[in-house]
């Protein structure tokens, strides 16, 4: 009779549960969302979970707890346009004839620049967008337009008027600056003194309204913040959590290099107290925008990648003096450099359930060339095979798996790195191939190598000791400046009985 009633009870139960499974939620087949976060001039050590002794980042930790922190994370460029090119295309940006930061048009023609990347380029944002994501751009553009005051002209005027807008690249919606179209200022009180440093609140405000709106669709966003780039004047309330702050040059937290380069610092207890309170507000808004994907229920099908655009500024630059004071840890130089300083960045990578939580890759090495490809093959969005990537699809290294890469990094810096030159400046070409990076002139000459692994800080050049490793390493990037574009600018390259073939590169 027990097993009889058991039987019926769960008779009586089966619809009910049927009806309850119906309505649990489903595993969701949703192609992942992707947020793109890139920062301005940020250091490689600047952030608390990074090794900063004084900066309070608590949002950036957790997010470094809950994302894999690839440690030998490149940019292709230490200066922002070339940099944002290469995460945007998947080129080096010297494909596209940028090597410097794009400005007005009298500016880029006597650096030898285009005045915008050239629209016909397949861009990672208009992969996304034909693959039916909602796509958007938040912040700072700086691949051509933007706007400059004129007084004379009652304000604000474009510095490049036949720029086209972020939405001729795949974008749909966008509000920014060093860009035509809808600018982040009119977000704000016009002429409101503290713009700069409430910046990154107007930036989270548009990203999550647009989150909001799309929320029902995979959606990919690049939100490129202004912060921490000079010139810095945070508001009297963030600057109050520093206001007891005394820093010294001479914190073993900061690398050899470091140290020198604080110690001659003209104010470093009000240039730190002033850097760190603008990195600790970049912090909160950046908390505030991970904050609201969790209470959204979207943080699980979220790809969130956090990177810089180059090593931190030099403050001897211009109106840098505070921003200057950025951590590159125990890396060499700054940004303008092609020493590890200058292009060794942030590489933060969160989805949970399919990249590690809380992992440190020390031994990968990837690049922003790898990003387009990479978050193509996360989300299952066909890359054509016109593209032709310069980078390579990491996602088994993001998955966890640490790999040597299937091709070499190269770089090129064809302008003096400016004002601490004599301590910043190597040779104009740079190749990373294993643990290994060279550094040679376009005519072959005045070669350095560096173990990285081992000389993270570049202060032992070991050419001398390794002539055939020396001389491949030349032959594979005098080989690749030859598939460069011509530039006036450039030195001749020359030949070297080392040449390796290297296959040309890039959309044209």
């Amino acid at each position: 009779m027990k097993r009889t009633i058991t039987f019926l009870t769960a008779l009586l139960l089966a619809p009910l549960a049927a009806l309850h499974a119906a309505d649990a939620p489903k595993p969701d087949k949703r192609p992942p969302n992707v947020i793109f976060i890139l920062t301005d001039d940020q250091g490689w050590g600047d952030a608390h979970f990074a090794g900063h002794p004084y900066v309070k980042t608590p949002n950036l930790d957790k997010f470094a707890s809950q994302s894999t922190w690839f440690k030998q994370f490149y940019v292709s460029s230490p200066v922002c346009s070339p940099s944002r090119t290469a995460f945007m295309t998947s080129h080096y940006p010297a494909r596209h004839g940028i090597h410097y930061a794009l400005g007005d048009h009298k500016g880029n023609e006597k650096r030898h620049l285009p005045d915008w990347l050239d629209t016909e380029v397949p861009t990672l944002t208009k992969l996304m967008k034909q693959a039916g994501y909602a796509t958007a751009h938040f912040g700072k553009w700086h691949l051509g337009g933007g706007y400059i005051y004129d007084a004379s002209k009652g304000g604000a005027v474009p510095e490049n008027p036949g720029a086209p807008e972020p939405g001729a690249y795949g974008i749909d919606a966008y509000q920014t600056i060093s860009a035509n179209g809808p600018r982040l200022e009119d977000l704000g009180p016009r002429k409101d003194p503290y713009f700069w440093a409430k910046s990154t609140s107007l930036i989270v405000d548009k990203t999550l309204d647009f989150i909001r709106q799309n929320k029902d669709q995979p959606f990919y966003i690049n939100m490129w913040t202004l912060l921490p780039h000079a010139r810095l004047k945070p508001t009297p309330e963030q600057l109050k959590a520093y206001e007891n702050l005394a820093p010294t040059s001479d914190d073993p937290a900061f690398g050899p290099w470091m140290q020198k380069y604080l110690a001659k610092a003209k104010d470093l207890k009000s240039q730190m107290q002033t850097y760190c309170a603008s990195l600790t507000d970049l912090d909160t808004q950046i908390g505030r925008l991970l904050d609201t994907l969790e209470q959204m229920g979207l943080a699980e099908n979220t790809i969130v990648f956090l990177s810089s655009d180059n090593g931190a500024e030099d403050y001897y630059t211009m109106n840098a003096a505070n921003a200057g004071v950025g951590n590159t840890g125990p890396l060499r130089a700054r940004k303008r450099s092609l020493f590890e300083g200058g292009v060794r960045t942030f590489g933060l990578a969160r989805w949970p359930g399919h990249i590690p939580a809380g992992h440190v890759d020390e031994t990968s090495v990837i690049a922003a060339v790898d990003f387009l490809p990479t978050i193509c093959n996360l989300c299952k969005v066909p890359v054509p095979d016109t593209l032709n990537s310069d980078g390579e699809d990491v996602s088994d290294i993001w998955s966890g798996k640490s790999r040597p890469r299937t091709r070499p990094l190269y770089w090129e810096w064809l302008y003096e790195v400016f004002p601490s030159k004599k301590d910043n400046e190597p040779p104009k070409l740079a190749v990373r191939e294993g643990d290994w990076k060279l550094f040679v002139q376009h005519d072959g000459s005045t070669a350095q190598l560096y173990n990285i692994p081992q000389d993270e800080s570049e202060e032992h050049d070991v050419a001398a000791m390794h002539p055939d490793l020396v001389k491949t390493l030349t032959g594979k990037a005098l080989s690749w400046a030859g598939t460069l574009p011509p530039v006036p600018v450039r030195p001749a390259v020359t030949a070297s009985s080392g040449k390796q073939d290297v296959p040309q590169r890039g959309t044209k």
